[in-house]
């Protein structure tokens, strides 16, 4: 096993990652808050997992909620399922909330866990790639609503998390590629070496081998952990992590929730970024070639879908949580490992960059 920190004084809190985590008494006892712990998973994972990791919670007075598995259901409906199940069992304000699942999981527990009597402890253990690279991570917490993604929430620290790599073995071949193209973003914000490691291993991460997948984890994880120290609330180096989101969220959006895996749109996003990166000037033909290579060898998309025009794709990017004063400010590259905000790029280029990467004929629809 190897732990990692995410360093915030008072409320630092571990990551641990390793093989056969899940039932761990000794992991989960620290971030334990009081006698009464809700577990919340959905549909698909309890019935792999649920008992496995019901074992760690042994000693407490232990009650579990299921929702239903999808992206279409992280909203305010599905939200009031954890609170009916706190409620119902006469949960107090020092219980403790689990989050055992994905991104849509880990998101609504811990948004659930920061409204609850005003904030009650709850704890991370994802179950696919991209919450383990990504989501279950640093805070963010929050739902969906039909004019945008993620516009409900909080930031609220999860007091642990616990990523038992064995999880991936159930996970379907387009859900491990979803969570890739959350660990390319790492590559291409800060790390270009990590960048040409994922280059040269990427077959391995598709072929689930066990050590190069979990070195994944730990450099995404790591990275991950040092942006969220630096920057807690997103006031400056933290939205570097939002690289592609702007454009992912857009297309996640437009095409229903669910429709498009989380990854997948941002992974055509990146490439978005890139584009009009090199059409200001600041990368070259072969960067932008690099990109779309690496996101197409992680079998992601490469194109937005044919029925999300500019007009649609500037509807939705007004509404986006990088806003600031009516302008779009954007991740784009000075350099591929060298990703930086911005608001002031030409806006016949952002144009021509989403009708470029239309697919055409339906192609990725």
């Amino acid at each position: 096993m190897k732990t990692l920190r995410v360093e915030l004084g008072q409320r630092s809190y571990p990551i641990h990652i390793g093989h056969k985590l899940l039932g761990r008494d000794d992991l989960v006892a620290p971030a334990v808050s009081g006698t009464q712990v809700m577990i919340v998973s959905n549909d698909t994972v309890a019935p792999l997992y649920l008992e496995q990791a019901r074992a760690a919670f042994s000693h407490y007075e232990c009650q579990s909620v299921i929702l239903p598995d999808g992206e279409q259901y992280k909203n305010l409906q599905t939200l009031d399922m954890i609170f009916e199940g706190l409620l119902s069992h006469h949960f107090d304000r020092h219980c403790t909330l689990v989050a055992l699942g994905g991104g849509v999981v880990g998101d609504m527990t811990g948004f659930a866990a920061a409204c609850y009597q005003r904030g009650v402890a709850f704890i991370q253990i994802p179950t696919t790639l991209l919450a383990q690279v990504d989501s279950s991570v640093g805070g963010k917490t929050g739902v969906n609503h039909a004019l945008g993604k993620n516009m409900i929430g909080a930031f609220h620290q999860p007091q642990a998390v616990i990523i038992d790599t064995d999880t991936l073995d159930t996970l379907d071949d387009r859900q491990l590629s979803s969570g890739l193209g959350e660990v390319i973003k790492y590559g291409l914000i800060q790390k270009d070496e990590f960048s040409r490691w994922l280059e040269q291993h990427m077959d391995k991460l598709l072929a689930r081998d066990p050590d190069y997948i979990s070195q994944a984890i730990e450099t995404s994880c790591q990275c991950k952990a040092d942006v969220v120290a630096a920057d807690e609330k997103e006031s400056g180096i933290r939205a570097l992590l939002n690289l592609g989101h702007s454009f992912g969220h857009a297309i996640e959006t437009g095409t229903g929730y669910g429709n498009w895996l989380h990854g997948e749109a941002v992974a055509v996003g990146m490439l978005m970024a890139a584009e009009l990166s090199m059409r200001e000037g600041w990368l070259t033909g072969n960067d932008v070639k690099r990109v779309e290579d690496l996101i197409d060898r992680a079998n992601l998309p490469t194109r937005a879908p044919a029925s999300m025009n500019y007009a649609r794709f500037m509807e939705l990017m007004a509404v986006d949580k990088k806003v600031r004063a009516g302008k779009i400010n954007l991740v784009l590259y000075r350099a591929l490992g060298d990703a930086f905000v911005t608001h002031e790029f030409d806006p016949d280029n952002l144009e021509q960059t989403i009708k470029t990467h239309r697919a055409i004929n339906g192609d990725q629809e």
